[in-house]
């Protein structure tokens, strides 16, 4: 999305796949984010967060889970999130090899307080419906 400002990381900082990515590990009890991708190795600087994402939801997979759905929060004052919703449903859709309508995107404004109402920081939440996968 486009913005005058950005997000600082030792990866991509792309905070909502980050967020994806660690409510599939969690589900699985397979670990987090900086477990399976450590920001002490530099192979991890700058890396994509959509290709951390498919190994984690590969890691999640191969334990014999499917992804049920997904229901995600991000919290920023701007920029707006609609504009932009259906686009990113869609790649987050398939990064994980879902429907769109299994991957459900909101976003909360800090009503100009705190350090996202000031624009000082964006966080995001999710959860992660997993199913055993029977096959």
């Amino acid at each position: 999305m486009p913005h005058d400002r950005q997000l600082v990381g030792h990866s991509d900082a792309d905070v909502l796949l980050h967020a994806i990515t660690d409510a599939l590990l969690g589900a699985a009890a397979l670990g987090d984010i900086g477990q399976l991708f450590p920001n002490t190795e530099e192979a991890n600087r700058g890396r994509d967060s959509g290709d951390m994402l498919r190994m984690a939801a590969d890691k999640v997979r191969a334990a014999g889970w499917q992804i049920g759905n997904l229901d995600c929060v991000l919290l920023m004052e701007r920029p707006k999130l609609a504009p932009h919703r259906e686009a990113i449903r869609q790649r987050i859709a398939e990064l994980l090899e879902l429907k769109i309508d299994q991957v459900g995107l909101k976003a909360k404004t800090g009503e100009g307080v705190g350090t996202i109402g000031r624009e000082e920081a964006i966080e995001a939440m999710c959860a992660a419906l997993l199913e055993k996968d029977n096959r």
